[in-house]
């Protein structure tokens, strides 16, 4: 069993920054990888980062690709997502979550979930 807890929302002015971070404990935290998910109201919950189990592989969707910056710090048991440059469309409700795997792009993969943080980017 994997535990997750996000923290690090909050409310941010268009092109402002912001940076999440979820705290893990449970199962070897360097022994699986994580990924950030967002989900806007009235829209599915969509995979926006993926970082593996070494930090060596990541994956970044279109919409937030040379924005946001998925890091990991093993001896912390932690993952960050650095957001920069916000913009109103990123509002979101943000969760990390873990698949099963080392690595993983694919959002069905994912098994354990964190209780999420707000963010909301004004205009």
């Amino acid at each position: 069993q994997v535990q997750l807890v996000e923290s690090g929302g909050g409310l941010v002015q268009t092109g402002g920054s912001l940076r999440l971070s979820c705290a893990a404990s449970g199962r070897a935290f360097s022994s699986y990888g994580m990924g950030w998910f967002r989900q806007a109201p009235g829209k599915e919950r969509e995979l926006v980062t993926a970082i593996s189990w070494s930090g060596g592989i990541t994956w970044y969707a279109d919409s937030v690709r040379g924005r946001f910056t998925i890091s990991r710090d093993n001896a912390k048991n932690t993952v960050y997502l650095q957001m920069h440059t916000l913009k109103p469309e990123d509002t979101a409700v943000y969760y990390c979550a873990a698949p099963a795997s080392t690595y993983s792009e694919v959002a069905h993969e994912y098994r354990y979930w964190g209780q999420g943080t707000q963010v909301t980017v004004s205009s």
